[in-house]
Formats: structure tokens, sequence, C-alpha cells
């Protein structure tokens, strides 16, 4: 990412000012002053990096949170059309052992549920539903529904930032690009590349460095397809107890959670 810093510029209106003839001592022409140069831009810049760092930090300290969050993925077509859809989703998080997110989007519902033994997935639209056993921490069980069961829960990275599942290593070029506004706060607009998609993420500044936004453009496709999501924020939630249970509504019907050899999950 070519960012052409405050100190680039500065570099660039010196040598300008100073193009113009000047004469030595005794009338002889001056030594040629060295050419300025603008510095090699930084593929990752300190400041992106400390931001990445900072939001990563604070979202290890939040035991219980709760995120509403609006949503937006492009498709595309086998004709090359690409097509957006809206959705929502509601997570609810207490560390280390409890989840509850519930997607709703133009194309699907689907509701993941996980009290520290057990996974239930369901599908409200269809009526089915599966329970399976699960792993004793939410991140044992992300890792797990991905692996086994290819299923991946939405906001997922919020539990993976600032561990060692997060992929720095992936990232070639990180940059701020600015201060921005979502929702009427004040964020850091980083935007980062790896090598088969761009992220941009939105961090609040100050000491709850909470993402508010994030946007993840897939570079293997000629369309470059987006996947948008704005966060609202609780850090101090409330859940009782019912909240990480799943009891199957009258008239569901529970059926296999299939895993990766056999046939897809239902919807």
């Amino acid at each position: 990412m070519k960012k052409r810093s405050g100190v680039a510029r500065a570099a660039i209106l010196a040598v300008t000012i100073a193009a113009g003839p000047a004469a030595g001592w005794a009338g002889q022409p001056a030594a040629p002053e060295p050419k300025a140069t603008a510095p090699a831009p930084t593929p990752l810049e300190p400041g992106a990096m400390a931001a990445l760092d900072g939001m990563g930090a604070y979202l290890r300290t939040l035991n219980s949170f709760s995120v509403t969050a609006e949503t937006t993925i492009d498709e595309v077509t086998d004709e090359g059309e690409k097509l957006q859809f809206g959705g929502s989703v509601l997570l609810q998080a207490r560390r280390p052992d409890k989840l509850r997110v519930e997607a709703d989007s133009d194309r699907k519902q689907r509701q993941l549920i996980y009290d520290g033994k057990t996974l239930s997935v369901y599908g409200p639209r269809a009526g089915y539903y599966a329970t399976v056993p699960a792993p004793k921490t939410i991140r044992e069980l992300l890792d797990l529904a991905e692996r086994k069961y290819d299923l991946h829960f939405p906001l997922s990275d919020l539990f993976r930032w600032g561990t060692q599942d997060a992929s720095v290593a992936a990232i070639r070029e990180a940059a701020i690009i600015g201060p921005a506004r979502i929702d009427n706060v004040m964020c850091d607009h980083v935007a980062v590349r790896e090598k088969d998609i761009d992220w941009q993420v939105w961090i609040e500044q100050g000491r709850t460095r909470l993402p508010r936004k994030l946007v993840i453009t897939t570079k293997g496709e000629p369309e470059q397809p987006q996947y948008a999501v704005v966060m609202h924020w609780n850090v101090n939630p409330k859940f009782d107890a019912a909240t990480f249970e799943f009891v199957p509504p009258k008239g569901a019907n529970r059926i296999p959670l299939h895993s990766n050899d056999a046939a897809s999950a239902p919807e």
C-alpha cells in the first residue's frame, strides 16, 4: 500500500525550494547538493500494527460481551454479476465456555448455541436442529466447528485477534488511512493487505479499542466481492440462565449434523 507520508511531502517540498542556482564563496560554483529522496514506504506501518495489537489486547480483557451487527455480503453469479445481500447478527459471549449467535440474512436464518458441553444448530425457517458434543472452550469450539462440520461462526475473528490463532504472519502491508467516524465514534481506519484478501478495520480510539467496522475484499475473483459489518457493542451485558441454553421449539425436527466427509449441514 503506497501512501506518501507527511515526512515524504516535506522532503519533496524542501527539494523544490532549494532547486534554484546557488553561488559559492568568491563566485565559485557551489558544490552540488546531495539529492534528497523520500523515504521508502514501510510495508507494515508501526502505527497500524500498534492499533491492531491494541484492539486484540483490549478484546482479550472482555470476559463477557454482546455485539449486534449489520452485515452486507456480495455474491457473484455464474454470469459474473455481483449481488449484495443484507443481514444482521447478534453475538453473546461469556468466556471461556458460553456462546450464542443468531444470524438473520436475506438468504437464511441460523442459531448457534454453545453451553460449554454441547453445540446446537437450529434453522428456524426450515424447522430443523442438530446437537453435537462440544469441547470446553469457545476457541476450541470454533476450530472444531470449522474443521469437522464446516461451520463458520459470524464474527469469529473477535476471538482470534490478539491470540496465537491470529494470522499476523500473513499480513503483507498495513497502514493507518486516517481518523474516521463510525456511529459518531472516532476511530482509526486501518487497511491491511494479505495474499488473497484486503481488509479494513475501524478501531475505536482511546482506552476501549473496539472494532467498530470491518470490510473484507476477496481478491481471488475478478469481481472482488466484499463482506462488510458494522458492530454495536455492549461490554457489560447481563445474561440470564436461558441465554446459552437451547430448547427445541415445538414442532422442530432433530437431524444429524453431518461432518465434512458427508453431506453438508442443514440450512
